[in-house]
């Protein structure tokens, strides 16, 4: 089953700098969750400075809002699309995603399976 991840650092605690061995920890944790079949795919976010954009429809018009959000009390770190066997799977890879990523949360869903186009 597939899963979506979004990561959210706790601001208190997470200024979004890693030690060099905190790097090396992360990376170890990377090629392991490849090699289990876990990570799909992911990244994280540049900086605030360099936010994203937000698109919006409301009663069928479209509006643009360009960041960064300086009022928003959480900031997504970054994403990942996983693969576990059940949802315990997923909650038990999330929380060893945190030992290593620090104090913050990881909000996990799992993604609905589609028929494919040309079935």
């Amino acid at each position: 089953m597939k899963y979506f991840a979004i990561y959210i650092p706790d601001p208190k605690t997470n200024h979004g700098t890693q030690s060099a061995e905190q790097q090396e920890t992360m990376k170890k944790f990377m090629e392991d969750s490849i090699t289990r079949g876990e990570y799909i795919s992911g990244g994280g976010f540049l900086p605030l400075a360099d936010a994203g954009v937000v698109v919006r429809r409301t009663d069928g018009n479209t509006s643009v809002i360009d960041g960064p959000y300086l009022e928003s009390k959480e900031l997504i770190g970054g994403f990942a699309m996983l693969n576990y066997s059940s949802r315990e799977a997923a909650i038990d890879g999330a929380r060893r995603f945190m030992e290593v990523a620090g104090d913050g949360e990881c909000t996990t869903y799992q993604i609905m399976d589609a028929p494919h186009p040309d079935a």
